[in-house]
């Protein structure tokens, strides 16, 4: 099937967005094929769909989990402080249960946590007024997580776009794009605004097997905006790095540990062990919030293990035999191989322990 390009650019693609009927997303497990949007009313459907991948991408995530709490909370049927109190933790603890490696999920958590405490707090009275204000404060809250992750990925798509070459070939892994973010995405948002900014680039996005978010998702997203890309098998990433004359590879991240190592979709650490092999830069594209600075190194990064049917079958057919299959969803990339950290706050280079310290210390 062929995809025309629209004639807008996907910064006007809305993965998630707040409605007056509820928070509506854009099922990404149906695309390219389908654009189907759904309308979620509950929290915890919503949670539910978080973990079926309706919504991904770290950044997305954690927008997500920003919404749903408000939602929540906006929607709880509690009459009393102590009440409200009580579901608010129960809503928290839900979506914390539903991906573990992402780290701006937790970061969402806590910081509705901060802001739950903030506003009860003040209450001059815990009465139904008082509640009212409460639940209006958290959803602008979750509005306005929703708009400084735009703004991040503008800025982070700026500091970036001069790392990558001004003709020539970049690799991207997985989907870090308007998608994963709900803005304009952090590795393709740095491939857009060098676009933007004349740079005459070719995109090699690898599938992403076994969910093929970069098949799906960042061919689709590239294509529709107009930028050249060539879509390859994950086995091929080593062929290309050598011989294709790649001038950057560009990712995107769920987690990034003090020391730099950084967690993002499984192949990436692959990617970057060829990379270094063939001399080509290695830069992560990431927020402020995928920072984890209580994390010594990658190996305290908390791997999700997925269901062992990604594996065993595509498109819900089965391909391979009754056998055992393992589906680590994300992998490490050590910090000696990235050129790199991209954030809205700056660019941040080795030693990594020292200039991501620096960035989150930023005010």
């Amino acid at each position: 099937m062929e995809f025309e390009p629209e004639t807008e650019s996907l910064r006007t693609v809305e993965p998630i967005r707040w409605t007056t009927e509820g928070v509506v997303l854009l099922d990404q497990r149906r695309l390219p094929h389908d654009v189907v949007h759904h309308t979620y009313t509950d929290y915890r459907e919503l949670a539910q769909a978080i973990k079926d991948m309706v919504i991904r991408g770290a950044p997305a995530i954690g927008v997500a989990a920003a919404m749903g709490i408000a939602l929540g909370v906006e929607r709880s049927k509690a009459k009393t402080l102590d009440e409200l109190r009580t579901e608010f933790a129960t809503i928290c603890e839900t979506f914390a249960r539903t991906r573990p490696t992402a780290v701006d999920l937790f970061w969402a958590i806590e910081r509705f946590h901060r802001r739950f405490a903030e506003l009860t707090s003040a209450l001059d009275s815990p009465g139904p007024a008082g509640l009212a204000r409460v639940r209006e404060a958290l959803v602008a809250e979750a509005k306005k997580v929703h708009e400084e992750r735009r703004e991040a990925d503008e800025r982070i798509g700026r500091l970036g776009a001069d790392l990558l070459p001004r003709n020539g070939r970049v690799m991207t892994q997985c989907n870090a794009g308007a998608l994963a973010t709900g803005g304009i995405g952090t590795a393709l948002g740095v491939i857009r605004v060098a676009a933007e900014n004349g740079h005459r680039i070719d995109v090699l996005v690898p599938e992403t097997r076994p969910y093929l978010q970069g098949a799906r998702l960042t061919a689709w997203e590239l294509h529709q905006d107009g930028i050249p890309l060539t879509l390859i098998t994950d086995n091929m990433v080593g062929h290309f790095l050598k011989t294709a004359g790649v001038g950057a590879v560009v990712v995107g991240a769920d987690r990034i540990a003090h020391n730099g190592d950084t967690a993002n979709k499984i192949g990436t650490y692959g990617i970057a062990v060829l990379a270094g092999e063939n001399h080509v830069p290695f830069y992560v594209a990431a927020p402020i919030s995928t920072l984890d600075l209580s994390l010594a190194s990658g190996e305290q990064i908390p791997i999700e293990e997925r269901s062992e049917e990604e594996v065993t079958h595509l498109g819900g057919v089965r391909i391979a035999p009754q056998v055992r299959a393992a589906h680590p969803a994300f992998d490490v990339t050590p910090a000696r191989l990235i050129a790199a950290i991209i954030t809205e706050r700056g660019v941040a280079r080795p030693p990594f322990d020292v200039s991501l310290r620096n960035l989150a210390e930023q005010r």
